[in-house]
């Protein structure tokens, strides 16, 4: 069935359109003009929601409503979306306001990785276009039904891996596809940060400005602890997917747009084998996920490697705290977030091209906005996040285990491992189940 409709979605708009922006997708609420104001409501503004609701304000929406679960990140972030456009918007603890307003158009998903799933999937139900944060999900089934959603109800996605906006990323998979770099036989990616201790405090009980039960939602029942909640809540398993689908993802998600350059397309864009080694090796605070990985991806005729540095930001890879290499024979392409550079075997350097990030900032929801208006795929559809985000559960499987794994491409399965099938999707707390679509 996955790779059913990733069939389908190549025959629809193209091997070249997915991987930039492409086909028409019928219009459901009302019909909009090129200039006509989007409006949208945000669910979950405390970090990236709200930096992604001031974006979308300068770009020419409006934020009709604002839903949190926490009294004091309604009280506190609000006067700033005032601020940016004139008007307050109406604020609610319960995102289901947002989604039977018929005056919204679309909706931004910025919550924990947890509740990304069922709402999204909601959302598309309402006849809500989607701006969802990365990653896209937390298993990979879950993956496929939103995707599955988005499709079924012909809404407009756009996953939260804004590099896909940026032009000079643009520029540098323009250059990979003039075949100048030879024959590429490795990827890397890596981050290298200095992630401080989180600690080991006592549980407690929850502030009283929110809902804790209705804040874990999906995740099992447990007791609170101020380590598992604002922020925090990306180092467990049962909320987040560890540093490789917080920060990893973007590397990750350039490393596949190149892999679906070099292969024509989004199929075949996922490895076979996944191998590494990950550990807590740093703080022993309370945080269960790696603070120490190197992962391997085996995609038959290339390999893609992840390392993440948690406790060092010194002297980072290839001088750069993040990055994405593509290895040639012939030459090697550096990319990182202050620009891209190719250097050839006699130590030259062609091209330079460096980031312009003071005027593209905004890009990412600019290009969403605009598909909402124009029903075209934005550029980062929700097949090319889902499949990106996939890449992070493969390693997190391999994680987990503490072992290599083998993956079917295909069945989007990990074979007759029954061991490692057993991530594919996970039981949610009644009664926020994933729903049907």
């Amino acid at each position: 069935m996955a790779d059913e409709s990733r069939r389908t979605f190549v025959k629809k708009i193209g091997a070249a359109s997915a991987l930039a922006a492409g086909s028409f997708v019928n219009w459901n609420p009302r019909a909009m003009g090129a200039n006509d104001k989007v409006v949208l409501g945000l669910i979950g503004g405390r970090n990236q929601g709200k930096g992604d609701a001031l974006r979308s304000i300068a770009m020419g929406a409006e934020i009709k409503t604002f839903c949190d679960i926490d009294q004091e990140i309604l009280d506190k972030v609000n006067p700033e979306f005032e601020k940016a456009q004139g008007k307050a918007p109406g604020t609610t603890k319960d995102f289901q306001r947002l989604l039977d307003d018929k005056d919204i158009d679309g909706v931004i998903i910025a919550t924990p990785d947890h509740w990304h799933a069922r709402i999204g999937i909601l959302a598309c139900q309402a006849g809500k276009d989607i701006y969802i944060e990365k990653p896209l999900t937390q298993t990979i089934h879950d993956g496929q039904l939103v995707r599955d959603a988005v499709r079924k109800y012909k809404r407009i996605a756009q996953v939260g891996t804004q590099r896909r906006s940026a032009p000079y990323y643009q520029g540098a998979i323009e250059y990979l596809k003039t075949g100048k770099l030879g024959k590429i036989c490795e990827i890397n990616t890596w981050e290298c940060q200095l992630r401080p201790t989180i600690g080991n405090p006592p549980d407690s009980d929850p502030p009283a400005t929110v809902d804790y039960d209705v804040w874990l939602g999906p995740a099992p029942k447990r007791p609170f602890n101020v380590n598992r909640f604002h922020y925090n809540w990306r180092f467990f398993w049962d909320y987040g997917n560890s540093e490789l689908g917080n920060q990893g993802v973007h590397m990750l998600d350039v490393a596949m747009w190149g892999i679906q350059t070099m292969r024509g397309g989004i199929e075949n864009s996922l490895p076979t084998r996944v191998s590494g080694n990950s550990g807590i090796y740093w703080l022993k605070d309370a945080k269960e996920v790696p603070d120490t990985q190197v992962l391997t991806y085996d995609f038959g005729d290339f390999m893609l490697t992840w390392e993440l540095r948690s406790f060092a930001k010194r002297h980072p890879v290839y001088g750069f705290r993040d990055g994405i290499v593509f290895v040639g024979s012939e030459a090697t392409l550096v990319v990182a977030e202050s620009g891209w550079t190719v250097y050839f075997e006699d130590g030259s350097a062609e091209v330079n091209e460096p980031a312009k990030v003071e005027n593209e900032s905004g890009l990412h929801e600019k290009n969403f906005l605009d598909c909402v208006r124009s029903r075209q795929t934005p550029n980062a559809d929700v097949e090319l996040g889902r499949l990106s985000t996939t890449i992070c559960h493969l390693g997190n499987v391999c994680t987990r285990l503490r072992r290599d794994v083998s993956f079917d491409p295909k069945t989007e399965t990990f074979g007759h491992d029954k061991e490692a099938n057993a991530y594919l999707a996970r039981e949610h707390r009644h009664p926020y189940a994933t729903p049907k679509v």
